[in-house]
């Protein structure tokens, strides 16, 4: 199916310049973090849920966060992202920079299982990319500030092999509803949390 997909075009300015930024940070960066099939589905099921409030667990480059921004731009929403390696936060920051989308976005540089317990507002998406292990714990962690409605996406879910905790929970509680896409590569597991 790959086949009959096409670039995105960008249908502003602003748009435009975002996409412009992903394409070089694509072709020329080796930490990408998600394929852009990864990110497309990120902006379209950002947009989609008219998400405000997002939080992203590894910002690595910046990547899938400029794919998450797409979306924040349109529905006026804002990203919170986290990043351990100080390198990769700089690296992220400059992309948002560039892109013109710093404003929009809030990056924390710090170890996420702590950061996040001080988040207050409810969440709209959350994204988890980082440490495969610590999945489970920030399943725990952000799920109770997910709205009802909203999305916790988790990528990896194919390769490297996800924990088999994190599956568990996503799988057999009664107030999720979970599918995995893309698992031909990485693989994400979308998790609606029910109304």
């Amino acid at each position: 199916m790959r086949a009959l997909e096409r670039a995105p075009i960008g249908n502003t300015t602003d748009e435009k310049r975002v996409l412009a930024v992903l394409e070089d940070v694509h072709r020329n960066h080796r930490y990408l973090s998600v394929p852009e099939e990864d990110g497309r589905l990120l902006r379209i099921l950002a947009e989609s849920i008219g998400a405000k409030q997002v939080v992203e667990v590894g910002t690595s480059t910046g990547y899938s966060g400029l794919w998450i921004l797409l979306a924040l731009m349109k529905t006026g929403g804002r990203l919170t992202t986290y990043e351990v390696d100080r390198g990769r936060h700089e690296l992220a920051r400059q992309h948002f920079e560039r892109a013109g989308v710093l404003r929009h976005a809030t990056l924390v540089l710090g170890d996420a299982h702590a950061e996040v317990t001080k988040l207050k507002n409810p969440l709209d998406l959350v994204f988890i990319d980082a440490d495969k292990e610590g999945y489970p714990d920030y399943l725990q962690k952000l799920a109770p500030l997910t709205r009802p409605g909203g999305l916790i996406i988790a990528h990896n879910m194919a390769s490297p092999p996800p924990d088999p905790r994190y599956i568990e929970a996503v799988t057999t509680n009664p107030d999720y509803d979970t599918v995995f896409l893309n698992m031909h590569s990485a693989g994400v597991g979308v998790t609606l949390k029910k109304r």
